[in-house]
């Protein structure tokens, strides 16, 4: 019962309305008030602070200074390998695999469809028809940047209004094409494993969604899709390296990032897994490592669907 009110209730909140008030208030510098609400939230969510590169909350001038904390320069290892994708950010994963047709898995007896995921662009979708995606949660205690899982040069970002249902493990249990109905920033790369599109979801009370090339797309939010180009041949083109910082959310939200068919195979992912910024993701199909995880990760894919249908 608790858990269907948590569920419903967000149907008639004015999610809008509260995740815009809660980005006023967490912008605002209010000495030892702003203090000690993060240090609630620290310990109210078991913060490792340790891994920050500022580790006494007195620092933050602000809630969302702490909460898009920049870490410690060492406490992340980026793999090098050239074939291999890394983890974009630290957080959970949601679900994996195979983008079948126009179809993204979101969870038991839910999916939804990539082209409205990706703004209701057909071309903007194609190149990713049939091929791989990945959902990380993050969570409230997780570092809140986000990085680039491989090398690419930006070609569009596109703004989707939409709802701000909560992104957490229950609601994306329980609320249909979730990913696909709330606000989002869509970037689309070219890469050397072809176009991934990494997609920032908004949610209840996440004040802001920033890239580093526009600052913050949103808000403020508009009630139309909009969409930016950019010219990857010209000396102003963002190339953004294996690594880079992509963007920030200002509290805790979603990311799903999505491939072209045959391009990538994932290396050990499973649902609730914890992922690590830096830590390999998957690899380039191809490559001798990816040629030895086909099999073991298509087994897993199955184990995984045997499991959700018991």
């Amino acid at each position: 019962m608790l858990d269907w009110l948590k569920v419903n209730l967000q149907y008639v909140t004015p999610k809008h309305l509260l995740s815009r008030l809660v980005g006023k208030l967490a912008e605002a510098e209010m000495g030892s008030v702003t203090t000690f609400f993060i240090k609630l939230f620290i310990k109210q969510y078991k913060v490792d602070m340790t891994e920050a590169l500022y580790e006494d909350p007195t620092h933050y001038r602000s809630f969302n200074a702490f909460f898009t904390r920049p870490l410690k320069p060492d406490v992340r290892t980026i793999d090098e390998n050239n074939d291999v994708l890394i983890h974009a950010v630290d957080g959970t994963v949601s679900q994996f695999g195979d983008i079948n047709s126009d179809s993204i898995f979101q969870a038991k007896g839910h999916d939804f469809s990539l082209t409205t995921l990706l703004g209701g662009k057909p071309d903007i979708a194609a190149p990713f028809k049939n091929g791989k995606f990945a959902t990380i949660y993050l969570a409230p205690r997780d570092y809140h940047r986000i990085h680039m899982p491989i090398e690419g040069t930006l070609t569009d970002m596109i703004y989707v209004p939409g709802e701000l249902f909560s992104v957490n493990p229950l609601t994306a249990q329980n609320i249909p094409g979730l990913f696909a109905r709330n606000e989002r920033v869509v970037a689309l790369f070219d890469t050397p494993v072809g176009k991934m599109a990494m997609v920032l979801v908004g949610a209840t009370i996440v004040a802001s969604i920033e890239t580093v090339w526009a600052g913050t797309v949103t808000p403020p939010a508009g009630k139309n899709v909009q969409h930016w180009s950019y010219d990857s041949d010209s000396e102003a083109a963002v190339k953004l390296e294996k690594g880079a910082e992509l963007g920030r959310f200002k509290l805790g939200s979603t990311i799903v990032v999505c491939f072209e068919k045959d391009m990538i195979n994932f290396e050990d992912l499973t649902p609730g897994l914890v992922t690590r910024l830096g830590k390999p993701m998957a690899v380039r199909v191809g490559d001798s490592a990816a040629t030895d995880t086909v099999e073991s990760n298509e087994d897993k894919q199955q184990d995984n669907s045997e499991k959700a249908d018991s």
